[in-house]
């Protein structure tokens, strides 16, 4: 509940913190669990006059855990949009409406351990309120989690260079015919890879690939080559992303580790 210290508003949770309280009415700060000052109260309460009480209290307790399990301090726009975002989630579920999470392989590797932290808050939903979540929930809110990290970016960013690798990935599947499935280690790899091209091309870091050896890779390996510039083709036709010479080198190297690895 939203309470004034001194000439500050402040956001303060405790169990039954607010129990038949009014306006003005004096909160017993041994009931305070936690306390902090939020810059968007006025939001905050008219989302907490909308709500059931017991989401805000899902919500800050899988905040909680995030923060204890990542060993930092969220930003604190985290209470609000994990909050709306876990109240919309639990209506729909509860009306028989399932979304399925098409970037769950990609977050479920390049976010580990915010996925984890999102099963965790699955299990907890199911086992103390009796409310059953799919794993895809798991995947939406370590994206949430992620982006409210410091430094970790803007949530629609985090989509969108998600997504990004998706297509690349698919790509490479669609090129080479192979079976390619989540839980495959030769996936993790070319996944984790591909995140890093993302991080070089955003922040101009390209690896230093000498023009003999770019040479050699593509006349000994010249159908993961293909494969690689068919990428590089797609991700610069679609999301405009220019991919260097020497990159596609060494996206050629990876391509041909996970096609002779194929059985």
């Amino acid at each position: 509940m939203i309470v004034t210290d001194g000439h500050q508003e402040k956001v303060a949770i405790g169990s039954g913190i607010g129990f038949q309280k009014k306006k003005n009415d004096i909160v017993n700060p041994n009931q305070i669990e936690k306390i902090f000052v939020m810059h968007e109260n006025e939001k905050f309460q008219q989302l907490l006059s909308r709500i059931p009480e017991e989401h805000f209290t899902i919500s800050e307790e899988i905040i909680s855990y995030a923060e204890r399990q990542l060993g930092v301090k969220l930003n604190e726009h985290i209470h609000l949009v994990l909050t709306d975002h876990l109240s919309f989630a639990i209506e729909r579920v509860k009306n028989g409406i399932h979304i399925k999470n098409k970037l769950f392989q990609e977050i479920k590797i390049l976010y580990r351990r915010e996925f984890e932290i999102g099963l965790w808050a699955v299990r907890h939903m199911k086992e103390k309120y009796g409310i059953e979540m799919p794993e895809d929930e798991a995947a939406f809110l370590a994206l949430y989690i992620h982006t409210m990290k410091p430094q970790g970016g803007d949530l629609h960013e985090t989509i969108r260079q998600t997504a990004i690798l998706q297509d690349m990935v698919q790509t490479v599947k669609d090129f080479l015919c192979i079976p390619l499935e989540g839980d495959d280690i030769s996936y993790h790899r070319l996944v984790t890879h591909l995140r890093f091209v993302l991080f070089r091309i955003k922040g101009y870091e390209v690896h230093t690939l000498d023009e003999e050896m770019l040479a050699m890779i593509k006349k000994k390996f010249p159908l993961s080559y293909q494969c690689a510039r068919e990428v590089a083709r797609k991700v610069s036709e679609v999301y405009g992303i220019h991919l260097p010479d020497q990159e596609l080198g060494y996206i050629t190297l990876h391509i041909e580790r996970l096609r002779t690895a194929q059985p």
